[in-house]
């Protein structure tokens, strides 16, 4: 079993960082494999729409998303963990999800997998990138393993949330729990569309 924790600040060793090691630090006691990837320094470039990952899964830029791909794909388990940046996730965490769009290959997806959320503000913001977050999971036929939202301002805050970090580690606990459950989804489930618009008859 294997859980990834996807760290979206650009800062280092910040708030969000901590808490996900927190989680995953509790997940790895429990029996999980564990790894934190973090945007920070990294070369992830925004969605060019061009499709070209349609037919394979395969997206055509190079940089630091393809290795990220490949361990989305290989864990069981991921917890995103962003703070808020006027009022929502990072650019990083947003761009992440946008070319994700390329694991919606039947044989290169993250169905089934358990989906966990870490998100850190200084004031507002947190409902809305835990709302969108938790969408995200559900548009990706994952199972939904929880949430930690948490208010912290300076590098190292959430080290003083007793109750936060608490939470933070029951998160970890509960996402091993929930992959040692098995869950998938239904076969006839796995097509249908989530998402209704002006152009649905």
């Amino acid at each position: 079993m294997k859980i990834l924790g996807i760290c979206c600040s650009p800062r280092k060793n910040g708030n969000t960082e901590i808490l996900l090691n927190e989680a995953l630090l509790t997940a790895q006691k429990a029996g999980a494999d564990t790894e934190l990837f973090t945007v920070a320094g990294k070369d992830i470039r925004p969605c060019l729409a061009c499709d070209a990952c349609r037919e394979k899964g395969i997206c055509a830029q190079k940089d630091d998303m393809q290795p990220l791909y490949e361990k989305m794909l290989a864990v069981d388990g991921i917890i995103f963990g962003t703070p808020v940046y006027f009022y929502n996730m990072t650019a990083q965490c947003k761009t992440i999800m946008d070319r994700s769009v390329a694991l919606s290959h039947p044989a290169r997806n993250l169905n089934n997998k358990v989906g966990g959320i870490i998100v850190v503000a200084a004031s507002f913001g947190n409902i809305d990138a835990v709302k969108d977050l938790g969408f995200y999971l559900v548009s990706r036929k994952m199972l939904y393993g929880g949430y930690i939202s948490a208010y912290a301002m300076a590098p190292g805050d959430v080290k003083q949330l007793e109750k936060c970090v608490a939470a933070t580690r029951d998160l970890g606990k509960g996402m091993v729990k929930l992959v040692k459950m098995g869950f998938k989804y239904p076969p006839e489930l796995m097509g249908m569309s989530i998402s209704y618009g002006t152009w649905a008859k």
